[in-house]
């Protein structure tokens, strides 16, 4: 039984040291280029506003603004401010 494990462990660590050896040889290969991040935006966040019925979050430009109140949709400036 103790060849069988000896024999387990050496494979394992064959397999894991083969692993890591190709993996240094990819990264070798295709170097991470900065180049390639996304851009970041340029400016400042914009400002978050509350359903005054649902209460979720969204941004100011994508709500509607009506009797002092700020909504998600139509459907909700319809129904009001929830209670």
């Amino acid at each position: 039984m103790g060849k069988v494990l000896f024999w387990v462990v050496a494979i394992l660590a064959a397999m894991i040291i083969a692993r890591i050896v190709s993996q240094n040889k990819a990264r070798k290969r295709n170097p991470p280029n900065p180049t390639m991040r996304p851009p970041r935006k340029q400016g400042a966040a914009e400002e978050m506003v509350r359903c005054a019925h649902c209460g979720i979050y969204l941004p100011r430009s994508e709500a509607l603004m009506s009797n002092h109140h700020t909504w998600c949709s139509l459907e909700h400036a319809k129904r009001g401010p929830r209670s």
